[in-house]
């Protein structure tokens, strides 16, 4: 074991990491030809939602009749669903592919610094109160903690946008773009199913996420040097490490999909793990490489 230890020690993991980037990136597939015109539609779409229900019944146009409409589903369901805008759930499952595709990674960190300032900025901007703050306990079906402000726009719409934003950016089948936009809008509808975002919440929220994954893949076609800098891959790698840490204790406060966020926390520590440590000091090792171990 101790042996172990020492030949783990003894690699250049800099440099293994540093290779296998450049290698990835060699290969990494460019945002696939239309899909930001999918995205740029989408953002009108949501716009135009969004402004049509602001300029036709008002900022809570459609709230509760959409929230007692989810109510007729299983709450775990709005709950699962809703804490895939978690921005840790969503830095967990970039570990998932973080080293094989260096690009789609630097261009999720781009768009998510993108949707940052736009999500923080206008809700401080704006500070809206949200349902709890507005509505009576039961005038509406509640999941999860009562949040009371900063309303506008949803962050975890915003975050949805951003992920399966993204993802459409590198997809080439059309049938899967569909599938990532149409988990994208049942994540911003969760919001309203829990009972914590008004529906211009979270169109404009899903807008200004698919913005900011539009803008980002301008971005990161343009600028993809970064993306192979060791120092900066591994800062946000250790980053999205500790909040998928994070999940297997902590369920942001919707317990019905705590299990699910336990199981993502520990497959995405033992994903990387896997990739960033046991499968290179196995392809470093000397029988993988030949050497004699005499």
């Amino acid at each position: 074991m101790r042996r172990l230890f020492d030949r783990l020690r003894a690699l250049s993991w800099r440099r293994i990491w540093g290779r296998q980037l450049q290698e990835a990136l060699c290969v990494a597939p460019l945002p696939s030809r239309g899909s930001d015109r999918w995205l740029l539609g989408f953002a009108l779409i949501c716009l135009i939602v969004g402004g049509s229900l602001v300029l036709a019944c008002g900022y809570h146009a459609g709230f509760q009749r959409l929230n007692a409409f989810a109510a007729a589903s299983p709450s775990w369901l709005w709950a699962c669903l809703t804490s895939l805008g978690d921005e840790r759930v969503v830095f967990a499952l970039t570990l998932f592919f973080s080293l094989r595709h260096p690009r789609i990674f630097w261009t999720l960190i781009l768009a998510a610094l993108i949707a940052i300032a736009y999500s923080r900025g206008f809700k401080a901007l704006f500070d809206t109160l949200r349902p709890p703050a507005v509505l009576a306990a039961d005038a509406f079906h509640l999941i999860g903690p009562a949040h009371t402000r900063h309303s506008f726009p949803s962050g975890h719409s915003v975050t949805a946008g951003v992920f399966f934003g993204v993802l459409v950016l590198y997809t080439r089948w059309i049938e899967l773009r569909m599938f990532w936009l149409l988990v994208a809008l049942l994540v911003g509808f969760s919001r309203v199913a829990v009972g914590v975002h008004w529906p211009v919440d979270v169109a404009f929220g899903l807008m200004g996420g698919a913005l900011a994954a539009f803008l980002a893949g301008w971005l990161a076609t343009r600028w993809s040097r970064p993306a192979s800098v060791v120092r900066l891959h591994l800062a946000f790698v250790v980053l999205a490490f500790v909040l998928a840490l994070t999940l297997v204790f902590d369920d942001g406060g919707y317990s019905q999909a705590a299990l699910m966020l336990r199981l993502l926390g520990l497959a995405a520590i033992l994903s990387t793990l896997l990739h960033y440590i046991v499968l290179p000091a196995i392809q470093a090792s000397p029988r993988a490489s030949g050497e004699d171990l005499s």
